[in-house]
């Protein structure tokens, strides 16, 4: 039988090749998502893009159970493999669907009823562009339910670390939309609608490729009528927990979209849009890695092999923020440049949305996997308490501000600051759950993340500061961002131990089976 260290290497080596695998599907989503928004914006026009992106957005409100349900899944099935029990891990699988199907069913209902009713008569849409509007509406609602009810297989595929399957689902996915939005350009019809049509037809086939691959290559996904009453209330009482800090994330994104919407009107949701979809092609470089990682943490937990559990802790998230600051940094200098390249038509406010975004994706980095850590030991009640008040706050603030006359802008502030005490107190309440040393965290991974951030801005500061804009300033910014952060992080921030285990690592990538 294996032993921890030689079980552990191994584990880091999985986690590495399944990280490159999820990279190489997030370059190539990242590339032809883009330029599909560039098509999709310029094909729809400021003004139904930023009507989809708010009528969308009404869906994914609701939409939070459905990520709860996720989570909750994962870490269920992660648990039960990390523990060895086949016959539990069944079990588990099974309940997951019955609970799913539950779910979609009463979140359908609640999109055609309540739902309805808010985006006819609380959200501003032009007159002649609202029936279009409840037709993308009622699309989006039905893809909701369909991805609802196919969570357990895309979980289990996630849970069993098959990082290539769900990269070839991914790349399949992203092609798709690529061919969308070469439909809008070419067929003679109602481009909202039509837009919401066929991402509705894309879900389908995503969700059904997810079903397919894990029925035939998991036998736990062979599903069998199973109740439990002490199961179901176990899942459903994590699920709650995890619920309430879904249920903010949702609000802080859609929420923030449809308060936007209300105050400034959808040429701002366009704005919001723009930096939404930018801010999750950044935060795809920290989720691929930090998604390699999660199913070893909650194992590792379930194993009770705590010392590997804070060497994953720590060098995950100083990684995840290292590798997220080696993209964005030469974005948030260059954003005005990038966005005209990117989009050609730009939205007033895209700029400074894009800019304050990346902004609060790199500080919530530095503490996603102590996230990650709490929902392994399955005591989640107060962090998720606490972190998902402070989320929720993000909306009465904001409003509050916008109702006092402050700019559009001022929502991505108050995110940043409320992102900055999240920070510390996931820090104290994972160090309630775990043997866990504060001052370590700050010396090792926050002050390091601050040296390494201060120290690469110098020089491609000064070529800011002597050049006028153009492309050749643009790539010359690339090069010089990216090639003194890699040197900054190899001189800084990591010590001679963590460099020896990344070369070695390296090294031997090719022998993992």
């Amino acid at each position: 039988m294996e032993d921890n260290k030689s079980r552990n290497e191994k584990n880091n080596k999985r986690i590495l090749k399944n990280t490159i695998v999820l990279y190489f599907r997030m370059i190539l989503i990242m590339v032809v998502t883009l330029f599909t928004a560039r098509i999709v914006l310029n094909a729809l026009g400021v003004q139904d893009f930023g009507i989809y992106s708010v009528v969308g957005g009404v869906v994914l409100f609701i939409s939070f159970l459905n990520s709860a349900m996720a989570i909750s899944t994962q870490r269920f099935l992660n648990f039960e493999m990390g523990r060895e029990n086949l016959v539990q891990l069944k079990r588990v699988f099974s309940m997951s669907v019955n609970i799913h199907l539950i779910i979609g069913i009463i979140i359908l209902l609640s999109l055609e009823t309540f739902g309805i009713w808010f985006v006819e008569n609380q959200l501003t849409i032009p007159e002649n562009r609202l029936q279009a509007a409840i037709t993308v509406y009622h699309f989006s609602a039905f893809s909701l339910f369909i991805s609802i009810i196919t969570v357990p297989y895309y979980a289990d595929i996630i849970a069993n670390e098959k990082m290539n399957i769900f990269a070839y689902i991914g790349i399949g996915e992203v092609l798709l939309k690529l061919g969308v939005a070469y439909l809008l350009i070419i067929l003679d019809y109602d481009k909202l609608k039509l837009y919401g049509i066929l991402l509705f037809i894309v879900t389908c086939l995503v969700q059904f490729s997810y079903y397919i691959y894990s029925r035939i290559k998991f036998p736990e996904s062979k599903y069998s009528f199973f109740w439990d009453k002490q199961l179901f209330l176990k899942i459903i009482s994590f699920a709650s927990w995890t619920l309430i800090g879904s249920f903010a994330t949702v609000m802080k994104n859609q929420g923030s979209n449809i308060l936007l919407n209300i105050f400034f009107g959808p040429v701002v949701n366009a704005a919001k849009s723009v930096s939404a979809q930018a801010e999750g092609a950044l935060s795809s470089f920290v989720s691929n890695f930090q998604l390699a990682m999660k199913p070893q943490i909650v194992k590792s937990y379930a194993s009770k092999d705590i010392s590997y559990l804070l060497n994953l802790i720590f060098s995950g998230a100083k990684y995840s923020y290292f590798l997220l600051l080696l993209i964005s940094l030469p974005i948030l200098l260059e954003t005005p440049q990038i966005l005209k390249i990117w989009l050609k038509l730009v939205p007033e406010y895209a700029v400074i949305f894009v800019r304050l975004a990346i902004c609060g994706i790199l500080i919530d980095t530095l503490s996603v996997t102590l996230m990650h850590s709490i929902q392994a030991t399955g005591k989640i009640r107060l962090y998720q308490i606490v972190i998902s008040s402070l989320f929720l706050s993000i909306i009465p603030i904001s409003y509050l501000l916008f109702h006092m006359g402050y700019s559009p802008e001022s929502l991505f502030v108050t995110t940043i600051a409320i992102l900055v005490l999240i920070l510390f107190f996931r820090v104290i309440i994972v160090k309630r759950q775990i043997p866990f040393s504060i001052h370590d965290y700050f010396r090792n991974v926050v002050l390091k993340a601050i040296l390494v951030t201060i120290l690469s801005l110098i020089l491609p500061l000064i070529i800011i500061f002597n050049y006028d804009e153009s492309i050749s300033r643009l790539i010359l910014i690339f090069l010089t961002s990216i090639g003194s952060t890699l040197v900054i992080i190899l001189l800084i921030g990591i010590n001679n131990i963590e460099k020896a285990k990344l070369f070695e690592t390296l090294k031997h990538l090719k022998k993992i089976k």
